[in-house]
C-alpha cells in the first residue's frame, strides 16, 4: 500500500511512519522541514506547506491513503495563521484526496475540540462542540474534523482520530518541556486537587491509527465519517502522572503549590499582556492550559473497541519503563 503521512517528522506522524515501514507500506512525508533520518529509513519526502494546495495536490498524487498528522499546535499564536494551517490547510488535503482519487483520509484530531470549562468526565463521541472557544487551537481543530467527516463519501472514506495526552519515548514536546521545568525550578503544582485524566501512550496512539485505516478499507460503513476517542483506558490524576513522568528522568514534582484562584488571574494577564504586545513565544501559563491543570478530562472509548477493534496495548506503567529506558539511554538527546 502506498500511504502519505503529513507531519511525518513530528512525534505522532513519525512514529506512524514507523509502523508503515514496519507493515511493508510504501511511504512519503509531507512537512515544511527537511528530515533526512526519514531518507535514510526509505522514506520519499517532500518539503512543502498545507497551505500551498498545489503542493498538496502534488504530495497526494499516487498514494491509496493519507494520514493527515500535522497541524498549528499549541496555545497561543495569530489566529489567522491557525486558520490557515488547520482549518484551510485540511481542507486542501481533503481536496487533494478527491482530485488525485485518494481511497482514504485518516485524520489525526483532539478530545479538545470538545474541551469544556467545566471538565469532561466520561464523555464519548455524541457530545456536541462548545460555541465558546477560548483557544484557536481547539476551535480551528473542530473545524477541520467538521471538513474531514462531512467529506465522507463513496468517493473517499474519512475517520477522526482524537488521541489524548499523547506520551511516550520520541516524545518532542511536552516531555522535553517538563524536564526542563522541573530541573531549572520552573513548574509549579496548580491547586490542591488531582483531577482525573487520560492519557494515551504512542504505540497505542498508533495501533488506532493503523486500525482506522483498515477499518476504512475492508468495512468503511463502520467507521467512515465518525470521530474516536483513543487513550489508555486508565485515567489518573494529572499530577499523578506528572510526579510518574517525571520520575522517569531521576526527577520530582515540586512541593510549592499555587492556589488555582492566584493562577487564574495570572493567566489572565499574561495573555493580556502577550496581546498587547504582540509576543510570538507561547506563554506558560493561559485560561486553556489552567483549565487542561486543573479540570477532569478522560473519556469513554468504547466506541474505537467496538467499531476499530482499538485495545490499548501498553499500559501506562509498562509506557512509563519505556519512557525512562529512552531517556536513560539519551533519547532527549537523539536529533
Amino acid at each position: 500500500m502506498r500511504a502519505l503521512v503529513t507531519g511525518g517528522g513530528g512525534f505522532v506522524g513519525g512514529a506512524i511512519v514507523d509502523a508503515l515501514l514496519v507493515r511493508g507500506d510504501t511511504v512519503r512525508s509531507f512537512a515544511r522541514s527537511d528530515y533526512p533520518a526519514l531518507r535514510a529509513k526509505g522514506v520519499e519526502t517532500i518539503r512543502g506547506d498545507l497551505t500551498d494546495a498545489a503542493a498538496v495536490l502534488a504530495a497526494c498524487e499516487g498514494v491509496d491513503v493519507v494520514f493527515h498528522v500535522a497541524a498549528r499546535v499549541g496555545y497561543h499564536g495569530d489566529p489567522a495563521e491557525y486558520d490557515a494551517i488547520n482549518v484551510r490547510g485540511t481542507q486542501n488535503v481533503v481536496d487533494a484526496c478527491r482530485e488525485q482519487g485518494v481511497q482514504r483520509l485518516v485524520y489525526t484530531s483532539t478530545p479538545s475540540v470538545v474541551h469544556s470549562r467545566q471538565g469532561t468526565s466520561g464523555l464519548d463521541e455524541t457530545t456536541p462542540y462548545p460555541t465558546d472557544w477560548i483557544a484557536d487551537y481547539p476551535r480551528t481543530k473542530a473545524a477541520a474534523e467538521t471538513i474531514v467527516l462531512g467529506a465522507d463519501d463513496a468517493g473517499v472514506r474519512t475517520v477522526s482520530i482524537r488521541p489524548r495526552g499523547v506520551w511516550g519515548p520520541g516524545d518532542t514536546q511536552l516531555f522535553p518541556r517538563l524536564v526542563t521545568w522541573a530541573q531549572t525550578g520552573q513548574l509549579k503544582r496548580i491547586g490542591d486537587a488531582d483531577p482525573l485524566q487520560d492519557f494515551a501512550y504512542i504505540d497505542n496512539v498508533v495501533s488506532a491509527h493503523l486500525l482506522a485505516e483498515e477499518t476504512l478499507r475492508t468495512t468503511p460503513d463502520i467507521a467512515g465519517g465518525n470521530a474516536y476517542f483513543i487513550t489508555n483506558g486508565e485515567p489518573l490524576g494529572v499530577w499523578t502522572m506528572m510526579e510518574k513522568t517525571l520520575a522517569c528522568a531521576g526527577l520530582a514534582l515540586p512541593s510549592r503549590r499555587v492556589p488555582i484562584g492566584v493562577a487564574r488571574v495570572a493567566a489572565s494577564v499574561i495573555e493580556t499582556l502577550w496581546r498587547w504586545f504582540g509576543l510570538a513565544s507561547e506563554p506558560r501559563l493561559t485560561r486553556y492550559k489552567l483549565d487542561v491543570l486543573t479540570q477532569p478530562c478522560w473519556f469513554d472509548i468504547t466506541a474505537a473497541r467496538r467499531d476499530l477493534g482499538y485495545t490499548p496495548t501498553v499500559t501506562t506503567e509498562e509506557g512509563l519503563a519505556a519512557l525512562k529506558a529512552w531517556y536513560e539511554a539519551g533519547g532527549l538527546d537523539t536529533p
